[in-house]
């Protein structure tokens, strides 16, 4: 029999789900509601205004850019402050720069140097705000972590899913700067959220030592685990490839052959329905060996970037999202709970600056280089190449015996973290 939280009547707030959680999971719904369309208006500004690939290919470097500089001291000041007001902090300056960038497209004519300035003001604020937000995400949970985790992005990706399709009709329909304005006003209901969000069970933080001495510490966390720098690294890669291949790649082939923003918007939005039909089954599914099943889910990631350089009609282009979208949710879910199985609380900012560190350290380059790559070698090739570069590093990292060993606990010890109790059964999640 099941227990009594999970009875219908209790589905819509579990035991588990206490304030901050839910706080923080009706943020990251409103937030990614207007984030999954701005990407793509963003792109279609550029190109709107007689832009080419290397020119969406600067404008998302110049996103990716303040992330690569300020991640790690992003994540040192989260585990200092306050983590809510870093997130408050954060999401105030990303309305007011996707303001702006809206206010620049609705009159006309925005030049690409103030596309890149502004996109670049957005991500110094998410470079701050990603590695408090999974830090007070993880401190949230202390106790069914692999639902809490499952259910977390099950809404996220929801959201995202709605976000991507009504942002690509929406860029056909009105164009891209209400977009843009759309996602302005979601960061402003998000960090009016997050403001509430309580932090007195979080320790506070013995005087030591300086910002270094805590970026060495975080260090010292991930460089002792072998499981966390190989996927780390791996992902530098990947999510450099996918990026590329997805920021750059995917809205030229949308223009040229599956008739612009709405089909690609469509392609983007099954790959959201992809992650809420993973979250669903990591609700469901437990795997014991994590990072094995995982990083196996990395594979299909290749998929997307294989398709385009086909390139494959809309129909299956989506099946082929909506599979890649499914297989990385089992990855994320089950990252996430290694994180939280392993990692000491007063350090989770830290360590996940260097994991966002590691994994978009070379996106920049890669994007940068995707318009003169395509010239080079032709759009088709540099595609396929993408493609390939995921299958062989996610190949490596299956060779390191942390990755394959690593397994779920049913009593949770990192390094002076109380236990929290998580069910062995295979019903449970991951």
């Amino acid at each position: 029999m099941r227990p009594a939280a999970d009875s219908p009547a209790r589905l819509r707030r579990p035991s588990w789900a206490g304030r901050n959680y839910t706080l923080l999971t009706a943020a990251a719904v409103v937030t990614n509601l207007g984030s999954q369309g701005a990407l793509i208006a963003a792109a279609f500004a550029v190109l709107d205004e007689g832009g080419d690939g290397g020119d969406v290919g600067l404008v998302a470097a110049a996103r990716t850019l303040p992330l690569v500089l300020f991640l790690l001291i992003g994540g040192a000041v989260a585990d200092r402050l306050p983590r809510h007001r870093v997130m408050v902090a954060a999401n105030t300056l990303n309305c007011l720069s996707q303001a702006a960038f809206a206010a620049l497209v609705i009159a006309g004519e925005p030049r690409l140097w103030q596309m890149m300035l502004l996109t670049a003001l957005g991500g110094t604020g998410h470079a701050f705000f990603s590695p408090a937000a999974e830090g007070m995400l993880l401190s949230s949970v202390s106790g069914k972590a692999g639902r809490a985790f499952a259910l977390f992005r099950l809404a996220m990706h929801g959201a995202g899913l709605g976000g991507a399709a009504l942002g690509g009709a929406m860029v056909a329909l009105v164009g891209p700067g209400w977009v843009l304005a759309v996602d302005a006003l979601a960061f402003a209901i998000a960090g009016s959220l997050r403001a509430f969000l309580d932090v007195s069970h979080i320790p506070s933080r013995a005087p030591g030592g300086g910002m270094l001495t805590d970026l060495r510490d975080g260090w010292r966390e991930v460089i002792g685990r072998p499981w966390l720098w190989t996927i780390v690294a791996q992902f530098s890669v990947v999510v450099a490839v996918v990026g590329a291949a997805e920021a750059v790649y995917g809205p030229l082939v949308a223009r040229d052959n599956l008739g612009g923003a709405g089909p690609w918007g469509l392609a983007l939005a099954a790959f959201g329905a992809g992650t809420v039909g993973g979250a669903l089954l990591m609700m469901r599914w437990k795997p014991r060996r994590l990072l094995f099943a995982g990083t196996l889910c990395v594979f299909p990631l290749a998929l997307p970037s294989a398709a385009l350089a086909v390139p494959f009609p809309v129909g299956p282009l989506c099946a082929v999202m909506f599979v890649s979208g499914a297989a990385i949710e089992v990855f994320g879910v089950s990252w996430m709970t290694a994180l939280h199985q392993e990692i000491p609380e007063d350090k989770f900012s830290r360590v996940s600056a260097y994991d966002w560190f590691g994994s978009i350290a070379m996106v920049p380059l890669a994007t940068a280089l995707a318009g003169p790559a395509e010239s080079a070698f032709g759009r088709s090739a540099s595609l396929w190449g993408c493609a390939v570069l995921v299958v062989v590093v996610t190949a490596a990292v299956l060779c390191v015996p942390d990755v394959r060993n690593l397994t779920r606990r049913t009593k949770e010890v990192a390094q002076g973290v109380p236990a929290r109790s998580e069910p062995a059964h295979s019903d449970g999640l991951s």
